[in-house]
């Protein structure tokens, strides 16, 4: 929409697996030293579900809970229907519902909410993209769109039977009577929103802050389950609304009141900083606006480059920051610098 890249093109999906890395240990430790045993059938539910949601785009259904839930659902569907699909080296037909393995799947749920609100405090306000919109007033402001992919490989505890009859060479290991073993399973966690009224940085912290203590209170929903059996798939249930409340508490919010971004008569103001560039290395924020440029007053992005080339090898700009209080930034452009200052700016 601004014919400007923000980041380099592969920024999305070098953070696919990168952003999460902790994850990947912690929870590969705790769910097998738990033993928290969830069936194969669950797990290719969940990877046909989280399939649709990848192919179709619609990030904002890919909050783990969503994806734990609908795996039930489809899971159920099929073997109340008697469906099947084919995969070759096994046929999927669904799976009961069974309290013994929903509260595995429950307290794994919660968890990767837990992730997934960490990730969207960290993560959401810097994977921000700016695109025009048109105000109330016909002026040009911009809003924020985030819609990131995270993919988590965790190892997981399955009931062997199964893979047993397909790959009778997995290693296994015993308890009593039943066989069990490790699989490497790659689960998905995806975030989409907009921020229009709040700016990202005290946005996506607020919304993430909200989603990981859901992930909390589903954990303990779920160990309720230990005085009545129930309690697993109520954890789900009342997981799965808690996330859509969050969701449409902050789209409602976002979409009442004015712009964040707008034209400022009292300066310019910062639309997206390039990375690496003259502003980023000055500091310079999103929702800031510039004042001065070189001692000379600015009220558009003609004036602000104009006013650069009074000195355009040192520059020294007044920022007016998120509290409207005044500071001074000022920076030595270099022959091999970006061209221009790196800011994208609303006029």
């Amino acid at each position: 929409m601004f014919r400007t890249r923000i980041v380099w093109g592969w920024t999305e999906f070098s953070g696919l697996l990168k952003d999460g890395a902790i994850f990947i240990l912690i929870y590969s430790l705790f769910f097998c030293a738990l033993g928290l045993a969830v069936p194969l059938e669950w797990l290719v539910a969940l990877s046909l579900i989280s399939i649709i949601m990848m192919v179709t785009g619609v990030f904002y259904l890919g909050s783990f809970v969503y994806l734990a839930l609908a795996a039930v659902g489809l899971g159920w569907l099929f073997k109340r229907n008697g469906w099947t699909i084919d995969f070759g080296i096994f046929e999927y037909g669904g799976h009961y519902l069974d309290w013994g393995w929903l509260v595995p799947v429950a307290l794994i749920a919660g968890a990767f909410v837990i992730a997934e609100g960490i990730l969207i405090s960290k993560k959401g306000a810097s994977s921000a993209s700016p695109r025009r919109e048109s105000t109330s007033r016909g002026l040009m402001a911009a809003v924020y769109d985030v819609k990131r992919l995270w993919m988590i490989p965790v190892l997981v505890v399955v009931p062997g039977s199964l893979l047993d009859a397909y790959a009778p060479y997995w290693p296994q290991f015993t308890i009593g009577q039943s066989s069990f073993s490790f699989m490497l399973v790659p689960f998905i966690l995806a975030f989409q929103n907009r921020s229009r009224k709040t700016l990202p940085i005290y946005l996506f912290p607020k919304i993430g802050g909200l989603t990981w203590k859901l992930g909390i209170a589903i954990i303990v929903l779920a160990l309720g389950s230990f005085l009545w059996e129930p309690m697993a798939f109520v954890a789900l249930l009342a997981g799965a609304a808690g996330r859509l409340a969050i969701t449409l508490f902050f789209e409602i919010k976002e979409r009442q009141g004015n712009h964040a971004v707008t034209p400022q008569s009292m300066g310019v103001m910062i639309v997206d900083v390039l990375p690496d560039s003259p502003a980023d290395k000055m500091g310079l924020l999103k929702g800031e606006v510039i004042r001065k440029v070189n001692g000379l007053s600015v009220s558009n992005e003609t004036e602000l480059y104009e006013a650069i080339q009074v000195n355009a090898a040192h520059c020294r700009l007044e920022v007016l920051d998120h509290n409207r209080e005044v500071r001074l930034r000022q920076h030595v452009i270099f022959r091999h610098d970006h061209h221009r200052l790196g800011l994208i700016v609303v006029n």
